[in-house]
């Protein structure tokens, strides 16, 4: 008799297993059990917001393992992750249970732990709560307010702005932060001006350079100096005079350690230093917390990497001022530990830093256990977590002012020297901006006042000043965080739901809004502007965070919300495609017609030079057309698709040459295709028409003007050998397919994400795709005829069984956890029939010679038997059967037409849960 404990994933659950022993059955809920249905009616604002939750098979999988695994236990204990939405799965998995009657006789209770390491695990067993009922209601909340804008205003969307994908409470506010941005660019005008350097020599010969401050006794402003007349002017007046150190200023400044790692610096930073996207962070930071394998030992390297919170917990603060006593010296202890105190509201989710959970385990010793994205974000994580306890830096900055003998003409010099590097020695904080100012390695000689100084080279250097750079995806995450909208356990979704709408795309590690999502945004501000505001989202956080705080009933939230949201969406019933095209057509005019230099009209019909070009809705969405139309047909689609900026203007004749292959000397080379760019290696033979040259695709997140011979290659030798699993012993490869990247384990595969790259994934990634590819996918045995595998999988429209090539439908009544070998054997005999891919090209191919092969089956034929069939029926009951077959045709049109008339499905929508 073993007691039950519920985790999210696989990989944690068999960690934790391995601590709790044999006592213990530790299951994984794959995230939640249940959800919202994708339609309308899900949630019923009318009956104070009733949801209907819907489990799909995945989900009532593992509520099935875990119901087996309750028989005989005493005790439940839901052990999800430590945050709002880790409350929210154990307490759908609780109410899953109790609505199937499974709780009776159990105690349930839930546990938390910041870290998977056996001491953290065993201290959490031993001290279980209730569960958070406000934390619940806040996810209930969040979940109704997400939905409803979504169900609500994607319609709108859809009708009254065809090409548009979807609309979301948090998605909507972060794209318009990425226009906006662009459109400050777009109308940014730079303006001149000009600085005025020096280079002097000291008494003692050394040199340095100092920038003119003061001009005719009055400071310089940044446009005093706007022409070049000027500039010369004073670089001429310079060079003419003689001058002498005035003062000279001495400070020392202490430089603090930023904190410990939050969710969202996490982020932030990892994209400044390591170059990593959001998504791609939280992935690699989710395996270090679930365990790495260890010298036979899985443990996890990280704390729980979502979190608000910077402060750490006193055994790990010890902990890491003991090493850095004996590894830095006592000089770089302060006498105190440093406690950092965390801005986030909500007290519930203000849990641990990110930080090591053995500071030990230095970067170094544990690297060959890592592949390179967990071993740099785990560096990242440890320095940062370390050098928040070390001492400050301290700098010497030095200030000197240079001056002509009369006084009107001032030059100032600047700089700091590094006087003890502190926490400096460890860690240094990244920047978004590469051309910061940054005085910490420029010296000055030293010098004192009274110093006459010999004049050297005079600068006059022109500079115009620089538009608002694009928000990179450390930039956008720390603008949301500041003004308070969203989580930050969200924000890497958020971002590729934008990403993958086409409503913005990223280049050169920014983001540029695509016209598709400059439209959208312009509509929803012309006619929903309150829900788009920032002030407005970030009010709404504020009250999910009372009701987290149990001190507001989220119903009354919701009532509030839904009662001006709803009156809003009615208000757009009547409105007018016209309507919308005059607002959009204003809004977007500066960016879809550019004033030209000339100070020419930019409307004007490029076609008949009378009409006047404007923004046109169509079917299939916007476009530019002439005022003349129909006598004028002329129109412009807008660039929505993101095919632009791929590289396909970097091709010359068609192609690039990337290089020479290392093994054959063959030339690689980008080239552009029916369906996009492609590499090849060598030519076609022309000799041999058989013969084909090595082509493959370059898949999403490799840039084809950028992409290299190396990766060019990499490429071209796909599949590639990842390793062998570490349970089965099996191959595991790493290749490109019809769908995108995957990875593969015999007849398993798994789909890769858009942040993996295919030449470098490692086989802990691998592991883990594959790992929730199996969860769908059960292995019953092998075939008594051939020793193949014979599978049950889930499909798209229901579970089947395979084997090779030959597939069969589960009855209705059976389902996949339920059936035998022998039950499948039967049915694929019975009723198997090829893969459909398969099916198409036999049945293309089929030409039937003789009526006896068309009979057997023979070539794939299904229709030939029936032919030849029915021309042996000569019977006298040929007439009367051909009779009831046609009846009962009929009956069957006739109930399909009734069935038709009755319903009225509504159509399934894709919206963005934010």
């Amino acid at each position: 008799m073993t007691d039950v404990v519920v985790v999210e994933s696989p990989a944690k659950a068999k960690t934790i297993n391995k601590y709790l022993g044999d006592g213990y059955t530790v299951l994984a809920s794959f995230g939640h059990v249940r959800d919202l249905p994708p339609k309308d009616g899900s949630v019923r604002p009318d009956e104070n917001f009733a949801m209907d939750w819907q489990s799909d098979e995945r989900g009532s999988r593992q509520i099935a393992a875990i119901a087996k695994a309750l028989k005989g236990a005493r005790h439940l204990y839901l052990a999800t992750d430590p945050d709002r939405e880790g409350e929210a799965i154990s307490w759908h998995v609780r109410a899953v249970l109790a609505e199937k009657n499974l709780l009776k006789g159990i105690d349930v209770q839930r546990v938390t732990f910041n870290e998977i390491t056996k001491s953290a695990v065993k201290a959490a067993m031993a001290a279980p709560r209730d569960l958070d009922q406000p934390l619940i209601e806040a996810y209930l909340a969040r979940r109704a307010l997400d939905y409803l804008v979504g169900f609500t205003l994607s319609p709108v969307l859809w009708r009254k702005l065809p090409g548009s994908r979807s609309a979301g409470r948090v998605q909507s506010v972060a794209l318009r932060l990425i226009c906006e941005r662009e459109a400050e660019i777009e109308v940014f005008r730079p303006r001149e001006y000009w600085t005025v350097t020096s280079r002097f020599t000291t008494p003692g010969g050394a040199t340095f350079t100092a920038r003119l401050t003061h001009l005719d006794g009055h400071k310089l402003d940044q446009f005093d100096l706007d022409t070049e007349a000027k500039a010369f002017s004073a670089r001429d007046a310079i060079s003419a005079s003689t001058f002498a150190v005035r003062s000279v200023e001495r400070r020392k400044v202490k430089r603090n350690p930023p904190p410990p790692f939050t969710t969202s610096t996490l982020q932030q930073e990892a994209s400044r230093k390591l170059g990593m996207g959001a998504q791609a962070t939280m992935r690699t930071a989710q395996q270090l917390y679930e365990g790495i394998d260890i010298g036979g030992e899985t443990a996890g390297l990280i704390t729980y990497m979502r979190t608000d919170g910077v402060q750490m917990a006193s055994e790990a603060i010890a902990a890491i001022r003991g090493h850095i006593g004996t590894e830095f010296g006592p000089q770089y202890l302060p006498g105190s530990p440093r406690h950092y105190a965390t801005k986030a509201r909500n007290a519930q989710e203000a849990h641990e830093a990110v930080r090591p959970t053995d500071v030990s385990r230095t970067p170094a010793s544990v690297a060959r256990h890592l592949n390179d994205e967990q071993r740099r974000l785990y560096e990242l994580i440890w320095k940062r977590a370390v050098a928040s306890q070390m001492q400050s830096a301290e700098l010497d900055q030095v200030a000197v002012d240079v001056a002509n003998p009369g006084g009107n003409l001032v030059l100032r010099a600047t700089g700091s020297i590094v006087a003890f590097d502190g926490f400096l020695k460890l860690y240094t904080e990244g920047r978004d901006d590469s051309d910061a100012d940054d005085d910490e390695s420029r010296m000055l000689p030293p010098m004192r006042e009274q110093d006459a100084l010999k004049g050297g080279d005079v600068a006059a250097d022109q500079h115009f000043t620089q538009p608002p750079p694009r928000y990179s995806e450390a930039s956008l995450v720390k603008k949301m965080e500041e003004i308070g909208i969203g989580r930050p356990s969200t924000y890497a979704s958020i971002l590729t739901v934008l990403r993958d709408r086409n409503y913005v795309r990223l280049e050169a590690r920014r983001f540029v809004p695509e016209d598709r999502g400059r439209l959208v945004t312009a509509f929803l501000v012309s006619f929903f502007e309150r829900y788009v505001d920032t002030q407005f989202t970030a009010g709404l956080e504020e009250q999910l965070d009372e009701i987290s705080d149990g001190r507001v009933d989220w119903h009354d939230v919701m009532a509030a919300f839904w009662r001006d949201f709803s009156h809003a969406v009615d208000q757009t019933k009547d409105l007018k495609i016209s309507d919308v095209i005059s607002a959009l057509d204003e809004d977007l005019g500066p960016h879809f017609f550019p004033a030209p230099s000339d100070g020419s009209d930019p409307r004007v019909c490029t076609a008949c030079g009378t009409g006047r070009l404007g923004l046109k809705l169509g079917k299939y969405g916007a476009f530019i057309g002439c005022s003349n139309y129909p006598t004028c047909q002329f129109t412009r689609r807008l660039v929505v698709d993101g095919s632009e900026g791929d590289g396909a203007d970097m091709l010359k004749d068609g192609m690039r040459v990337l290089g020479q292959d290392p093994a054959s000397g063959e030339d690689v080379t980008v080239r552009r295709g029916p369906w996009g760019l492609y590499v090849q290696q060598g030519e076609p033979n022309p000799e041999d028409k058989k013969s084909k040259p090595r082509r493959t695709t370059i898949p999403k997140g490799i840039e084809g003007d950028k992409i290299t011979l190396e990766q060019a290659v990499g490429l071209l030798s796909l599949p590639r050998l990842v390793g062998l699993h570490p349970e089965t012993g099996e191959p595991i490869e790493a290749g490109l397919g019809r769908f995108g990247p995957f990875v593969k384990m015999g007849a398993i595969f798994g789909s890769l994400d858009k942040d993996d790259d295919v030449l470098t994934v490692g086989l802990n990634r691998a592991v883990d795709v594959l790992a929730r590819k199996l969860a769908s996918i059960r292995t019953l045995g092998a075939h008594p005829k051939d020793g193949e595998p014979v599978l049950v999988r889930k499909g798209r429209f229901g579970p089947y069984a395979q084997h090779g090539q030959v597939v069969a439908t589960l009855p209705r009544d059976r389902a996949m956890d339920d059936v035998t070998l022998d039950e499948m054997v039967a049915l694929l005999t019975e009723k198997g029939k090829p893969l459909k891919a398969k099916g198409k090209k036999a049945a293309v191919k089929a030409k039937p010679k003789t009526a006896k092969a068309a009979a057997t089956g023979e070539d794939g034929v299904k229709s030939a038997p029936k032919k030849a069939a029915a021309t042996k029926a000569t019977s006298s009951k040929a007439a009367p059967a051909k009779a009831t077959a046609r009846k009962a045709t009929s009956t069957k049109a006739a109930a399909g037409k009734m069935a038709a008339a009755k319903a009225t499905p509504r159509a399934r929508k894709t919206v963005a849960a934010d």
